[in-house]
């Protein structure tokens, strides 16, 4: 039977998986390329099924207790006026929590009988007939029954196995950033989204009120700014945004003195599968949907599913990699579906088109409409069924 399983990427599939996977009687391994876990980040949110998987893990109480109990989003002009209001479900679901707390809850749920390995990544796959002999940046080389990628959009595990990121990658025009600011605008569990043709600003401050959450999404089909090189991401942010008015120029300074920065295109990863021999990718690696897909729900979802199958299969990859496909392939279009959109949607590429949002925000903001949005914003969160693996196999199906 398969035992051990080397994880890469400590975000949140990767331990996700791990906890299944010790769960179930494996030995997983997780390595990670940042040298600890990564720290706050943007907030991620769980609805429908989803909030079942976390209540099946024991974690849903100690991601209420960190919950950002965010409210309304308020759409605003660039002269600060409102124009639109959105009631929380739209953005934060049924609970929301900020990406890092969430990373930490996991690894504190995994950190007693699960090896993490942090500052090293894999830079060899060779399979053998018995497992994958893997090399690392700094460590040594050790052997392995299976290997998951669930290490990003950008995944070194994909790029090893099925070749480089441009073959899968379709750029859905548009860019995102992130850092987090102090919180000039006093907002209190609230939020405020302000867009110009093109380029959208949202702010939103939640559990803790000292700190403002900025995101930036913006139309640009091609922007040729290293991936890496962080201040080269906050000129380019810098002279994009320069004449947007509104509160940028405030933002732009906490810009310049932020630590960190999260900066990447909206983009989505195609695969005709998912795994080749002994290695499998879970997750962004896998499928990236982008923002309004529902991604980190469906990532937690996969790893269940994943781990489930393999002790379903005792261990026979070739079995479990192909019914964890099978089960999660619908759910996945769905969720890319839902968000090849969504660049369009936050930051609208005309003065027509920001003004004809902002007229459906102020329709689907309505009463009325509360229930089916609710339904609308649930499809991708409910596409995944949550089966019971510790039933009997007759129960189960």
């Amino acid at each position: 039977m398969t035992t051990t399983v080397l994880i890469s990427g400590a975000g949140i599939a990767g331990p996700a998986l791990a906890f299944w996977l010790r769960k179930r009687g494996f030995a997983p391994t997780v390595v990670e390329r940042a040298p600890a876990l990564r720290e706050g980040g943007s907030a991620v949110d769980f609805r429908g099924e989803q909030m079942t998987l976390l209540k099946r893990m024991g974690i849903l109480e100690d991601i209420r207790a960190k919950e950002t109990a965010m409210g309304a989003q308020v759409i605003v002009d660039t002269q600060g006026k409102k124009v639109a209001q959105m009631p929380a479900v739209f953005f934060s679901g049924e609970v929301e929590i900020e990406r890092g707390d969430l990373t930490r809850i996991l690894y504190d749920h995994t950190k007693d009988d699960v090896e993490y390995v942090f500052g090293d990544w894999i830079t060899r796959l060779d399979e053998v007939s018995d497992g994958v002999d893997v090399g690392f940046a700094h460590g040594e080389p050790r052997k392995f029954d299976l290997v998951v990628g669930a290490d990003g959009l950008h995944s070194g595990v994909r790029r090893l196995t099925f070749g480089d990121e441009e073959l899968f990658r379709t750029d859905l025009g548009f860019h995102t950033a992130g850092f987090s600011a102090p919180n000039h605008l006093d907002l209190d569990h609230l939020g405020q989204i302000c867009s110009v043709p093109g380029r959208t600003v949202m702010v939103a401050s939640g559990r803790d009120r000292s700190a403002l959450n900025v995101s930036f999404v913006f139309a640009s089909e091609s922007l040729e700014v290293e991936r890496r090189d962080v201040e080269a991401q906050k000129k380019a942010l810098a002279e994009r945004y320069a004449d947007f008015g509104w509160e940028i120029t405030t933002l732009l300074e906490s810009l310049g003195d932020a630590d960190t920065l999260y900066f990447d295109s909206l983009s989505q990863i195609h695969l005709d599968k998912w795994s080749r021999g002994r290695v499998v990718l879970l997750g962004d690696a896998a499928w990236c949907a982008g923002p309004g897909g529902s991604g980190t729900g469906l990532a937690m979802m996969g790893a269940y599913i994943l781990a489930g199958e393999l002790a379903a299969a005792h261990g026979d990859h070739e079995v479990a990699f192909a019914r964890y496909e099978e089960k999660l392939r619908g759910p996945v279009k769905i969720s890319q579906k839902q968000a090849a959109g969504i660049g369009t949607f936050l930051a609208p590429k005309t003065r027509f088109m920001v003004g004809y949002r902002n007229f459906l925000y102020r329709i689907l903001g309505s009463r009325p409409m509360t229930k089916v949005f609710t339904w609308i914003t649930s499809r991708a969160a409910n596409a995944a069924t949550l089966e019971n693996y510790d039933a009997p196999v007759a129960a189960r199906g």
